[in-house]
């Protein structure tokens, strides 16, 4: 049962990460690049490398391939986010969020390819309950991505897609070395991405001036987002090491469930930040989305 703590610890981090990757993308890069904000995240795992090897020297022992591989991992974990964050400059989390649920078709896919990982038919019909309840949240929103935005859905496409990919290629890994190897060599991958973004003289220019013009903001607000959607990613990774990981990442898309209910206390307590429409209807579907996921989770923890 701890596995599904961490496994559910994504979901929520992510939850709250949405809405600050709203606000960040809305009132600071409205007018810039998305992959200057990139360059925070590389930041914080290179700042995280020396703690890691602190703990655990053993991560530098891998093999050279290994630790190639890993640190491309990292590389694709970047640039699913870049995808992710153009998606998001563009539209609203709750038009966003949803969309993450083709990350499960394509892991499951990836892993019966690359793991050999199957599933008992109790713990698949629940991974469709979760994922059905996880569309459920935003119907409205999810229909209306394939009807008229298909730019936003192309790039949610290749951002699952390569989420995918990375989680399988990291818990291949993290299962044939160490968890913490894993995850060093990862960081390495997404600090090299970072410093790929830096050399680009338009984005340097861009990252440099947002320190100038808004310093406290763009510094404070980004650690903190930071550091919780590394919260996040640590929890997903660490539980994936323990159940098929088409079964995390079902249990993920369930992302939209919490951007959907922090979006409630921001409408209720800081407006401002967040609108949810609490009518009847829109609470009801969003009671019954609910109750899916936990049906849905309740089949595959059997």
């Amino acid at each position: 049962m701890l596995w599904l703590l961490f496994a559910f610890s994504g979901p929520v981090f992510w939850g709250i990460g949405f809405h600050i990757d709203k606000y960040l993308v809305s009132k600071y890069f409205a007018r810039s690049d998305t992959a200057v904000l990139m360059i925070f995240t590389a930041l914080l795992g290179l700042l995280t490398l020396p703690v890691i090897w602190y703990f655990d020297p053993a991560v530098l022992g891998v093999s050279a391939l290994s630790a190639f591989i890993m640190a491309i991992a990292g590389a694709l974990y970047m640039l699913a986010m870049l995808f992710y964050l153009r998606a998001i400059q563009k539209e609203e989390a709750s038009v966003v969020a949803p969309l993450f649920q083709l990350q499960t078709v394509f892991t499951f896919a990836l892993a019966y390819l690359f793991l050999g990982e199957t599933l008992s038919w109790y713990v698949a019909f629940g991974i469709i309950l979760i994922i059905v309840g996880a569309l459920t949240i935003s119907a409205d929103s999810f229909i209306d991505c394939f009807r008229c935005k298909m730019p936003l859905l192309m790039r949610m496409l290749w951002c699952t897609f390569i989420l995918a990919l990375a989680a399988v290629l990291f818990k291949f890994f993290a299962l044939e070395d160490s968890f913490w190897a894993t995850i060093f060599w990862t960081f390495v991958g997404e600090a090299v991405f970072g410093v790929g973004i830096l050399l680009v003289p338009a984005y340097f220019r861009e990252f440099t001036a947002l320190f100038q013009q808004h310093p406290g903001p763009v510094i404070g607000v980004n650690a903190a987002n930071e550091l919780i959607n590394l919260g996040g990613g640590l929890g997903v990774r660490y539980a994936s090491l323990f159940v098929p990981v088409a079964l995390i990442s079902a249990i993920s898309s369930t992302t939209t469930l919490f951007v959907f209910f922090f979006g409630i206390l921001l409408t209720t307590f800081i407006p401002r930040l967040g609108r949810e429409d609490l009518s009847l209807p829109n609470l009801v579907q969003k009671a019954a989305a609910a109750i899916l996921v936990a049906i849905g989770v309740w089949l595959a923890n059997q």
